[in-house]
């Protein structure tokens, strides 16, 4: 998609409400620009489930390849919880709320915990980073050193410190989201777009070549 405007969107969190003003802000041209979200949909905000249900709307109603959705941290807890593992830590990182959101107050009586079909998909789906001539999408961040290639999945969803101090340059600039700032940080090899949304700070979409910011919160 050569030429195309990209607008990438930070960590949501189930603030369904600051992502709908945001975009009704922005505006992407959907059949031409691309709209790329960083991962971590889920968890801490209110509506992790609408969230979802609302990118996934926008999937069908645009080319698909237009909407490019990252994996993030909290989706794979996600799916770690529902298959029995580190169930504690996916509570203690703000799960309980996409449990309700799901499977509503009385969930802990439940047989089991099945996703709606075309959530399962969705998650299943989600990319661990996005790749262009210009730059590298990525929830994390990247290991230093370490060829796109050959990143580990646990870097790429959880890094923080060794990647945010690098000065290394990646070949290209690295966008990504998962360490909230109280403003865009702006490097000249990466530039991080969470601002902390559901901690009362602001949802910030981030467009690209112009790196124009806008912000909502």
């Amino acid at each position: 998609m050569s030429g195309a405007n990209i607008y990438a969107v930070g960590d949501i969190h189930g603030c369904l409400d600051l992502l709908q003003q945001l975009l009704d802000e922005v505006q992407p041209d959907l059949e031409q620009d691309v709209l790329l979200f960083m991962g971590d949909y889920i968890d801490r905000g209110p509506d992790s489930r609408r969230v979802v249900d609302y990118i996934l709307a926008l999937r069908q109603k645009y080319p698909r390849e237009h909407i490019i959705c990252l994996k993030g941290n909290h989706e794979a807890m996600l799916f770690d919880f529902l298959q029995d593992r580190e169930r504690a830590m996916f509570m203690f990182n703000g799960g309980l709320s996409t449990i309700r959101n799901y499977w509503g107050e009385n969930w802990e009586g439940l047989p089991r915990l099945l996703l709606p079909p075309e959530h399962e998909e969705f998650y299943q789906e989600l990319r661990p980073y996005y790749e262009t001539p210009d730059y590298i999408f990525v929830h994390a961040g990247l290991k230093p050193g370490v060829p796109l290639a050959e990143q580990q999945e646990e870097d790429l969803l959880w890094i923080r410190g060794q990647f945010i101090a690098s000065m290394e340059d990646f070949g290209r600039l690295v966008i990504f989201g998962h360490t909230p700032f109280n403003q865009p940080l702006v490097l000249p090899n990466k530039i991080g777009i969470d601002t902390g949304a559901v901690y009362g700070n602001f949802l910030t979409c981030l467009k690209l070549p112009q790196k124009k910011f806008f912000r909502k919160g």
